[in-house]
């Protein structure tokens, strides 16, 4: 490797919101992130349905989408 030019390497700690640190190798200190596959939807298996100002009603009354309720 050539002298000087590569960045700096850290052991470092990447933060979710939800809580969740994991450490790793990084050339940036103390990362931190919104979403982690702790707390993601897709990963959990918990769905969340973020309703701006009736926007999925909306979709399925377009649509004529009915609910299996």
């Amino acid at each position: 490797m050539k002298e000087k030019i590569h960045p700096p390497y850290y052991r470092t700690k990447i933060r979710c919101a939800c809580g969740f640190e994991l450490e790793v190798g990084s050339t940036k200190k103390d990362i931190k992130v919104e979403i982690c596959s702790h707390c993601h939807p897709f990963f959990t298996g918990k769905e969340k349905y973020i309703d701006a100002a009736g926007q999925i009603e909306k979709f399925k009354r377009k649509y004529g989408i009915v609910d299996k309720e």
